[in-house]
C-alpha cells in the first residue's frame, strides 16, 4: 500500500506546478480578508485545502470501485491502452484549437461549479472555505484527469482511494507556499508551467499505453496481474 500512496504523492508534487499554474488565481482569491487573526486564517486556509483533499479521496473512492470491476473483467490492458489514446487525443486536439474550444460537456461541468462556488461567496458561512474546497477539487484539471487515469488501472478500491488522496496530499506543500507568497511568483512563470505541462502529460499518455502493452519492462511496462479466475467448487 506504502507503494501507492508514494506514487499517488509524487505525482501530486509534479502537478503541484500545475497547480499553481491553474489553481493559483483560486487559492489566492479566497475570502480571507473576512476573518480577524492570523489563526483564523490558517485554520481557513487548512479547511479548504482539506476539502479539496477529501473530494480527491472520493473520487478514487468512485474510480476504485470501476477499477476493481474492470480488473475482474481482465480488461486492465485494454483500459490502460484506451487512456493512454484518449490523453493523446485530448493533447492533440487542444493543440489545434489553442485551449479555445472545450467538450460541451465539460464545459457545463466547469460552468455548474463556477455557479456553485461564486454562491458561496456570495453567501459566506462557517463552513465556507471547506465546500470551496471540495468545489476546487471538481473543476475540470489535466493534472486531475491523469490521476483519476492511474486511479482506475489499480486493481482494488482502498488502492484507487489512496491514490487519489496522496494526490491531493502531495499538492498540498506548493499551494500553501503560494497562499503565503504567491506575491513572490511571476505570472510568466506561471505562463511557463501551464505550457510545460501538456508534455509531461504527454510523456504519461504514452506511458499508460505502453503500461497497456505488457512488454515485461521493470517500471515501464511491467506484465499486468491476471484477472482472477473462477472458484471451483468440488462435491
Amino acid at each position: 500500500m506504502w507503494q501507492i500512496m508514494i506514487a499517488g504523492l509524487t505525482l501530486g508534487m509534479i502537478s503541484s506546478f500545475h497547480c499553481v499554474g491553474m489553481c493559483g488565481p483560486l487559492a489566492l482569491s479566497l475570502p480571507l480578508q473576512r476573518l480577524s487573526g492570523a489563526w483564523a486564517r490558517r485554520l481557513a486556509i487548512m479547511t479548504y485545502h482539506t476539502g479539496r483533499i477529501l473530494t480527491y479521496a472520493i473520487l478514487g473512492l468512485v474510480v476504485g470501485l470501476l477499477g476493481r470491476r474492470i480488473y475482474i473483467a481482465g480488461l486492465q490492458q485494454t483500459l490502460s491502452i484506451s487512456l493512454g489514446i484518449i490523453m493523446l487525443f485530448i493533447l492533440a486536439f487542444q493543440r489545434l484549437t489553442n485551449g479555445r474550444r472545450r467538450p460541451g460537456l465539460e464545459m457545463k461541468w466547469t460552468r455548474g461549479i463556477q455557479q456553485w462556488i461564486a454562491r458561496l461567496w456570495r453567501s459566506p458561512s462557517k463552513f465556507t472555505f471547506f465546500w470551496l474546497g471540495m468545489a476546487n477539487g471538481l473543476l475540470p484539471c489535466g493534472m486531475v484527469y491523469l490521476a483519476i487515469a492511474g486511479a482506475l488501472s489499480l486493481s482494488e478500491v482502498p488502492m484507487g482511494m489512496l491514490f487519489m488522496t496522496g494526490f491531493g496530499a502531495g499538492t498540498l506543500p506548493a499551494l500553501m507556499a503560494l497562499h503565503y507568497s504567491g506575491h513572490l511568483i511571476s505570472l510568466s512563470f506561471r505562463q511557463q508551467i501551464k505550457k510545460a505541462m501538456p508534455i509531461f502529460v504527454a510523456g504519461m499518455a504514452v506511458l499508460l499505453v505502453l503500461r497497456g502493452m505488457n512488454l515485461g519492462i521493470p517500471f515501464i511496462s511491467p506484465v499486468l496481474a491476471a484477472a482472477p479466475g473462477k472458484a471451483i467448487i468440488c462435491h
